[in-house]
């Protein structure tokens, strides 16, 4: 949504009018928009994410204008698409900032993106929400305005290993990522974690995303000794041609890793549906079924409003759909109970705790803005897909 051109005659006339009248800021501040920017990959090889969130976010932004706003106050949610790539996305985010104004920057979408924005929206003193895994995009001293709204690196992967070696029991694994920002930082972190936990990693590897034929390196991690699988990449197409070339070599082991395994995008590209058996993926509990196939309540009652409006879920990820969802609500509280300006926004996040979110409960203070707790971390069955949910994998409970 942009800034109309009566917008900005009503804006401008008001500020003559401030002039005029000796009104402050403030009086102004009060009934502008509240612009939220946001950045997700809409299009490119790591769009499946940022087509999803937006999803819910959009959903989310359009539920509290027909509420009547914030404190009277409507969202205007600026999009743009960074096409996958981080030189785009800093290109937008420059623009977001210092054309639009924006009181909020969300994402980049993809950890790639967020490595390269995150300095620049630091420097611009803007609040940031992040989605993003990796760790270096969430320090509070470099970044004080950044907020992850989701598990970091740290939390995913011992989830992941928790996984593969205290519940499958395997040790000798092989950790893949691509070339991604994302694919290469999480490679750099797990291997250390596993062997902190007394893994052998055999065989450690960056591949291409786009390498059409995986089988060499595949063959590769085999010769090795790899009994698990472990890849770490959003990207569909890279992780469904490493399931389909397990299934082609006849390699029975594990895939456990990225929650992009799970995906409705990856599960379309697969020659075939049993090459999805045996894959664990990360997921959360917020989006995971118990024995009888039930939700849990909050999740429950946010599907069915999805579904009432016509968003579909059977394509992508729910957590996906919901974390985007809950962003305008963080948004919206902060500046209805302390203000739009960046430290009062920020501020308020200092003080959130245990905020009721579809995707979790977040909590983060002055010195913690990792917000997503560890308990919502788990592993589940990918071929347990159905409309963006999942069955937890074996060993787990709700």
């Amino acid at each position: 949504m942009s800034i109309t051109r009566r917008h900005l005659i009503s804006v401008a006339t008001a500020g003559a009018a401030a002039l005029t009248t000796g009104l402050a800021r403030p009086a102004l501040a009060a009934s502008e928009p509240i612009r939220i920017g946001w950045l997700p990959a809409l299009t490119g090889p790591s769009s499946s994410t940022g087509v999803a969130i937006n999803r819910g976010t959009e959903f989310a932004v359009n539920e509290i204008n027909k509420a009547g706003g914030v404190n009277g106050r409507q969202i205007d949610l600026i999009v743009r698409d960074t096409q996958s790539d981080p030189t785009k996305a800093v290109n937008a985010a420059v623009e977001l900032m210092r054309q639009q104004k924006v009181h909020v920057v969300w994402g980049p979408g993809n950890s790639g993106e967020a490595l390269a924005c995150t300095p620049l929206i630091a420097r611009s003193k803007v609040p940031q929400l992040d989605p993003c895994w990796v760790d270096d995009v969430i320090d509070v001293e470099k970044y004080p305005l950044a907020f992850r709204n989701a598990p970091s690196n740290q939390q995913a992967g011992a989830a992941a290993n928790h996984y593969v070696v205290d519940v499958l029991r395997i040790t000798d694994v092989a950790v893949v990522g691509d070339t991604t920002g994302y694919g290469t930082s999480s490679v750099e972190t797990y291997v250390p974690m596993l062997k902190a936990k007394g893994a052998n990693v055999v065989y450690r590897g960056v591949i291409e995303s786009s390498q059409p034929d995986l089988k060499s390196d595949m063959s590769r991690m085999r010769e090795a000794g790899a009994r698990a699988i472990m890849p770490w990449s959003v990207n569909a197409g890279f992780l469904s041609r490493i399931m389909n070339a397990r299934g082609q070599m006849g390699w029975d082991v594990p895939i456990a890793g990225q929650t992009t395994l799970g995906s409705g995008q990856t599960k379309a590209l697969l020659e075939k549906p049993e090459y999805w058996e045996k894959v664990y993926q990360i997921n959360f509990r917020s989006s995971s079924v118990d024995e009888s196939g039930q939700l849990p309540a909050r999740t429950r009652e946010f599907v069915n409003r999805l579904h009432a409006a016509g968003i579909e879920t059977s394509d992508t990820l729910l957590w996906w759909i919901a974390v985007g969802y809950d962003v305008p609500h963080l948004v919206a509280e902060a500046v209805k109970n302390a203000g739009s300006e960046p430290e009062q926004i920020a501020g308020h996040w200092n003080t959130v705790k245990v905020f009721p979110g579809v995707y979790t409960d977040y909590s983060w203070s002055a010195r913690q803005h990792n917000g997503f707790p560890d308990a919502g971390v788990v592993m589940s069955q990918a071929n347990s897909f159905r409309d963006g949910t999942f069955r937890l994998a074996p060993g787990y409970s709700v």
